[in-house]
């Protein structure tokens, strides 16, 4: 597949007709088509894993946040890559061929009845399940498909974004408000496809079999590949610039190499480029006050010697290296809330099972249920768009409407008070359980599984807000060598998220005796697992508040990168919040 898309690409193109809206159209192509087959399966798989692969609730649900939380972290390999040795449009083309190959060896999987175990069988008179456990060599065929759709996602995931984003130049004003709104209608394809996979690709496994589910989302990521390549001749193609991890190694190296020497009280004492010596494009930093002990990795001893990068580097070099740093606590302090999104997409997915799917006479399948907040944030955004960013920016002037760690802040609130309602709907769900004796009962509860788009309609509105914050604020924050590694660093967020979920099921196993454990949704105590997360999720906001306040913004040196707008941006951004 990869023989498609052989690049012609050259260093410096400054064609004005590249770019644009119009090369962005293929990027949300991709977008869609691959979370179409990506969010199908994630919220779909924990009843593979439990009805066709024999698996236990927990174990079932543990399976599934590992496989999203790999998905999401290795997006940091596939940032590195990018910003060194690969385009952004070659990281995307790579890792989309090995998805695709993921997915069609998932599908041969569940096609063929030897490669998977013997359905489970209910014994009278207790009705309780004996089950064939899978084989190993079942299990390795399952793992090695997963871990292939998880490596390939996570690339597509790390570029993807950028690729869009670079298609619009900072630098031109007008360009600028197009690329303020790319990343709201990258969340846009993102949940048309999300829509489309929760409802189709899953009616398909539910009512055709996983072979053709799976095998709809193989196809599905060919033709999201096919659609990149297609754009290939109007994108704008970022050269890489080297890594940006032994960038940061050498700051630190050489910081620690100048350790002794006394750090100069003027900032321009320190070294940095020259005009001349910089390209028209270079983006020169500005010194910032934080982390003052790695300035000593700017001071040159001698002015006519360069003692080499790994004992001096420039002030940009530095400061590069202190966004990253700035960053790590604003990153850290979103990842409960994906640890929330965890519970949403396992356990109130298995409650679903539990529910009656019924409406206005068709039979809903439960892990179609996400598409209650998908079909919201559909609305949701054109309105944020064309109403709300239009409106805020008279009063901020700031080109997104607020700023985005504002953003990031309203969607950590909205994550915990999703949480204490999905408690509330639990309780309500086990009253009626234990009401109409049906506790041990395999019979859908006379309670309509809608009861649960509550606390799903107030999560995507969370994810609405926190989600496009955390890309836009990493793209725009990281320097130009290092745009795909920021942008990974946000989905890391979610790949954290999704092990500290597995890491949680567990210690509230232990700590509670069990409150997730008998196998068993209405003896279990999932409501208080609700409560428990939505009490740790504002204590995770105060954490947040803290961070936030403490964040710098970077400083772009005007003459080189920015205009006058741009550096007005920065001042009213540097208001905390």
């Amino acid at each position: 597949m990869q023989g498609i898309c052989r690049d012609v690409e050259t260093q410096g193109n400054k064609d004005k007709r590249l770019g644009g809206m119009r090369a962005v159209l293929f990027v949300y192509a991709m977008e869609g088509l691959e979370n179409m087959a990506f969010i199908s399966n994630a919220v779909s798989l924990v009843t593979y894993f439990y009805g066709y692969m024999n698996f236990s609730l927990t174990k079932s649900a543990t399976t599934l946040t590992n496989f999203m939380g790999t998905s999401f972290l290795l997006a940091l390999f596939g940032g590195f890559l990018s910003d060194t040795y690969l385009t952004r449009f070659q990281t995307c083309v790579i890792f989309g061929s090995i998805e695709f190959l993921g997915y069609a060896l998932l599908a041969i999987q569940a096609h063929f009845d030897v490669l998977r175990p013997f359905p489970c069988i209910e014994v009278p008179p207790s009705k309780m399940n004996q089950c064939v456990q899978a084989s190993s060599g079942q299990v390795a065929i399952l793992f090695t498909g997963l871990y292939l759709v998880a490596f390939g996602t996570s690339g597509v995931k790390a570029g993807l974004p950028s690729l869009g984003a670079d298609q619009f130049d900072q630098r031109n004003p007008k360009e600028a408000t197009f690329l303020a709104s790319f990343f709201n209608w990258f969340l846009f394809s993102l949940t048309i496809g999300a829509i489309i996979g929760v409802t189709f690709i899953v009616w398909i496994s539910t009512n055709q079999g996983w072979d053709w589910a799976f095998g709809v989302s193989t196809l599905a990521i060919l033709f999201a590949v096919l659609f990149l390549c297609m754009g290939k001749s109007v994108y704008r193609i970022h050269i890489p610039q080297g890594s940006p991890l032994v960038r940061i190694f050498q700051v630190f190296v050489a910081a620690y190499k100048n350790r002794k020497l006394p750090t100069p009280e003027m900032g321009d004492q320190l070294y940095e480029i020259s005009d001349k010596e910089a390209e028209v494009h270079t983006e020169i930093l500005q010194r910032t006050d934080q982390f003052r002990f790695l300035d000593k990795a700017a001071i040159n001893e001698s002015a006519t010697v360069n003692p080499g990068p790994w004992r001096l580097c420039t002030v940009t070099q530095v400061e590069e290296t202190k966004i990253l740093l700035r960053m790590l606590p604003i990153i850290l302090s979103t990842v409960f809330m994906n640890t929330c999104l965890a519970q949403l997409q396992t356990f109130s997915i298995q409650q679903s099972v539990t529910l009656d799917t019924h409406l206005l006479g068709f039979k809903v399948p439960g892990p179609s249920l996400p598409v209650i907040p998908l079909v919201f944030m559909s609305v949701l955004i054109p309105v944020y768009e064309h109403i709300f960013v239009p409106l805020a920016r008279k009063f901020t002037g700031i080109p997104t409407g607020i700023r985005h760690l504002q953003r990031i802040g309203v969607g950590l609130v909205l994550s915990a008070i999703s949480m204490g309602v999905a408690g509330i709907m639990e309780t309500r769900r086990k009253s009626i359980a234990i009401e109409h004796k049906m506790v041990d009962s395999a019979t859908p509860l006379p309670m309509s599984v809608f009861w649960l788009s509550f606390q799903y309609v107030i999560f995507g509105a969370a994810d609405l807000f926190t989600l496009v914050g955390l890309l836009e604020f990493f793209y725009e924050e990281s320097s130009a060598g290092m745009k795909t590694l920021g942008t990974s660093i946000s989905w890391c967020s979610l790949a954290f998220g999704y092990f500290m979920s597995t890491v949680i099921v567990n210690i509230v196993n232990k700590v509670s005796g069990g409150w997730l454990a008998s196998n068993n949704l209405n003896r279990d105590k999932l409501n208080y697992f609700y409560w428990l997360l939505a009490l740790l999720s504002m204590l995770n906001f105060g954490l947040y508040l803290v961070c936030s306040h403490w964040y710098k913004y970077k400083k772009v040196e005007g003459k080189h990168e920015g205009s006058k707008d741009e550096e007005a941006k920065v001042e009213m951004e540097k208001v905390q919040v």
